[in-house]
């Protein structure tokens, strides 16, 4: 299972980015991370033709389509869409990782029994503006 912000286990930065200009703020090779949203559909693209590392935020199983045809290394959905979308990338092969956004250590063992491939708490999100 996948830690990313946990305090005992050093791991990489989610880097939130609302605009294709802030990628110049991230430092060189690090994962970005942005709501999926029609709007953010040119930084998706950028990323994408680009080669850059990113994980989208999603709502419901449509956007979890979306993200994973667009390329997101990282899908982060909430606590109730997990095994679901968990189910869902194991189905259709999926590169993605699905990731839930969790507070506290107690929900690790939860998110485990589910399957789903890790876990991401706010102390991994460094926000760029």
């Amino acid at each position: 299972m996948l830690l990313f912000g946990h305090r005992f286990i050093e791991s990489e930065s989610f880097y939130h980015i609302s605009d294709i200009d802030d990628i110049a703020h991230t430092p060189p090779s690090s994962k970005l991370y942005l709501a999926f949203h029609e709007d953010n559909l040119d930084i998706i693209n950028y990323l994408q033709k680009n080669s850059i590392s990113f994980a989208l935020n999603v709502q419901n199983i449509r956007e979890l389509i979306y993200a994973s045809a667009l390329g997101a290394h990282y899908i982060l959905v909430p606590k109730s869409l997990a095994k679901t979308a968990q189910n869902i990338a194991e189905n259709y092969l999926f590169d993605s990782k699905i990731l839930v956004h969790i507070e506290d250590e107690e929900e690790i063992e939860e998110l485990a029994l589910l399957g789903v491939d890790g876990a991401l708490f706010a102390e991994a999100i460094v926000k760029i503006s």
